[in-house]
């Protein structure tokens, strides 16, 4: 990713409300459902990749959870959220970073990453991903991207679909699928995308 495509999310975050963006979930059940899944306690250290304003935070805090870091390549997104939690933005640790370019001071339990790995489209941008995911990761991951019957733009940038084997393939290196769904989201205008999620374990 390059400076256009930090202007672009700057951009975006800055003229738009959640309504106005395909990705806003009310509650991210999918995205919470597997997380719970793993059996964790209240002091998993979670990743929220490309977290953007999204409310997996909010929902996390609720939850009782004590460690949660939200990354986005967006200065603006990162401050909406902590515009919308007032108070409880203080227990987050907030890092304004592309996450091609991401260098974690610590290791994580869970990696939780809903629609930014698709945005990733060349080998370079890939493999980086990979390689800083497979270092950071120390227990679960979950992915969930556009499927091969999803979009194939988003926020009028190109995305790379993925299938439940196109996409443990990209990790096998470094972890081992545990499940992937297929699951329809539809936007705050009404259309539908098609997604696939992904949970594996670091081996």
């Amino acid at each position: 990713m390059n400076k256009t495509n930090k202007e672009h999310w700057e951009n975006v975050y800055e003229t738009k409300n959640p309504g106005e963006v395909s990705w806003t979930q009310e509650k991210p059940k999918t995205s919470l459902d597997f997380i719970h899944s793993f059996s964790l306690g209240k002091d998993a250290r979670i990743i929220d990749i490309g977290g953007g304003d999204s409310n997996l935070v909010d929902c996390l805090l609720e939850e009782g959870y004590e460690n949660i870091s939200v990354l986005d390549i967006s200065v603006k997104a990162l401050e909406k959220a902590k515009k919308r939690l007032g108070e409880k933005a203080d227990k987050i640790t907030w890092i304004a970073s592309d996450i091609t370019e991401f260098e974690p001071r610590e290791k994580y339990d869970i990696w939780h990453d809903r629609a930014a790995f698709h945005f990733l489209t060349t080998p370079e941008e890939v493999s980086k991903y990979i390689k800083i995911a497979g270092k950071s990761v120390t227990g679960f991951m979950i992915l969930g991207t556009f499927s091969k019957n999803g979009p194939v733009k988003c926020s009028g940038l190109n995305i790379q679909q993925y299938d439940d084997k196109s996409l443990p393939a990209k990790f096998e290196s470094d972890f081992e699928k545990i499940k992937c769904l297929t699951e329809n989201h539809t936007t705050p205008f009404g259309t539908v995308q098609n997604f696939v999620f992904c949970s594996f374990k670091k081996i």
